[in-house]
């Protein structure tokens, strides 16, 4: 990982990285002298978890097909596959979920991530001015019943998960001289349910497995229309807990497990409780119409990056191939038989194979942003790589005042 970072010319010594840890252990101890105030004094520091595998901690995804999406400025979609490493095929992360103490066993996770999500009704509310706070947007969507044909792509930065193509832009499409403010509200929305559909259905074709239902938090999920038009999508039930902020109860629950507060996972699930739930009412044939819709407009926002030199559309790395935008129906997952949660392997399982080597990163990693080490139980790619970043920075810091 140094030499992917720093090149093989280097004379950056190991000893000034982090050490990998587990997730939930007993780091360290607080102290007057580190700055935390005398209250925290004697306080062990016993978790240490990335934003998304908190989360599904939180939400007590602990066994192989449990999923939860995070619907905040972005969306995040991640399924624990316990000590299997699925390596996506469909454009989706394999990572770290958690490891609970030293030498207990990793359990992986499929994530994948949609660039944005509530930053859209930011978007509407800051730059078109057409909501005067967020709060506004589920009142002013529910003055029309459908979207009337109307679709928005908000792909300002490309699209993520599972498409991967940086080509992509922003498009509203379909619209007619009969929309209002309120259609274009309405499809901001429901595009992020197209795009949880679409990760969703990704993790259907990498993993076999059939998602029973999807734990939902963040704060998108206090819009009501939202979540019943997510439902309709993935056609299963949306499952909102009573503690939403699941990023801090799930690095809270791993603490305690490792001070021994709770004697195990099985005694944290049965603490968990649903708060509501949105079950699916669509009629299929309507669904399937507003998935073929979506499907249109996504290639309607493909291929507008060109390069300069010689004025051709850009190429995506990123892409995702095995993702089928012909699939209008999006019913990847549709005639598969319910499964029992076991995650199924396409190809070797050798866990000698990681998605990082100790010799560095493999040749075919999917893209530079969804590179992950499958080794120890630190929480998530990005912590490795900004600790790596860190330390690095502060060794260079100190040699350079020496």
């Amino acid at each position: 990982l140094i030499d992917t970072i720093c090149g093989a010319a280097h004379d950056v010594p190991v000893e000034a990285l982090p050490t990998i840890s587990s997730s939930s252990q007993i780091y360290g101890i607080c102290s007057n002298s580190c700055g935390c105030g005398p209250s925290m004094s004697g306080v062990p520091i016993a978790s240490i978890l990335g934003d998304q595998q908190a989360a599904l901690f939180g939400q007590t995804a602990f066994t192989a097909g449990e999923a939860k999406c995070t619907y905040g400025t972005g969306l995040f979609l991640m399924m624990n596959t316990e000590e299997t490493i699925v390596k996506s095929t469909h454009g989706l992360l394999t990572t770290v979920g958690y490891q609970l103490g030293e030498g207990g066993p990793v359990h992986y996770a499929l994530e994948g991530s949609v660039s944005h999500s509530g930053s859209v009704i930011q978007w509407l509310r800051d730059q078109l001015q057409i909501l005067s706070k967020a709060s506004e947007s589920e009142t002013l969507a529910r003055t029309t019943e459908t979207n009337d044909g109307l679709y928005f792509v908000p792909a300002f930065a490309g699209l993520f998960a599972p498409y991967w193509r940086s080509d992509a832009r922003g498009c509203i499409v379909g619209m007619t001289a009969t929309h209002t403010k309120g259609h274009v509200c309405r499809a901001a929305l429901e595009a992020t349910a197209y795009q949880a559909h679409d990760v969703f259905d990704a993790m259907f074709a990498d993993s076999n497995v059939v998602l029973k239902a999807l734990k939902v938090d963040g704060g998108g999920t206090a819009n009501a229309l939202l979540m019943q038009f997510q439902a309709d999508m993935i056609r299963v039930p949306v499952v909102k807990p009573v503690v939403m902020e699941t990023t801090s109860l799930g690095a809270a629950l791993a603490a305690g497990l490792a001070v021994d507060v709770w004697k195990d996972v099985d005694e944290i699930k049965s603490l968990w409780a649903v708060a509501e739930t949105f079950e699916p009412t669509m009629d299929q044939d309507e669904r399937e119409q507003y998935i073929s819709g979506w499907k249109k407009a996504i290639k309607k926002s493909l291929g507008w990056i060109v390069n300069e030199e010689d004025d051709s559309v850009v190429e995506n790395t990123n892409r995702s191939d095995d993702y089928d935008l012909e699939d209008d129906n999006g019913d990847g997952y549709e005639t598969a038989k319910e499964d029992s949660g076991e995650i199924i392997m396409e190809g070797d399982n050798d866990k000698s194979e990681q998605v990082v080597e100790e010799e560095g990163v493999k040749e075919n990693a999917p893209n530079d942003n969804r590179i992950s080490s499958t080794k120890g139980g630190f929480g998530t790619s990005t912590l490795v790589v900004t600790g790596v970043c860190a330390a690095l920075a502060g060794y260079l810091v100190g040699r350079n005042r020496k």
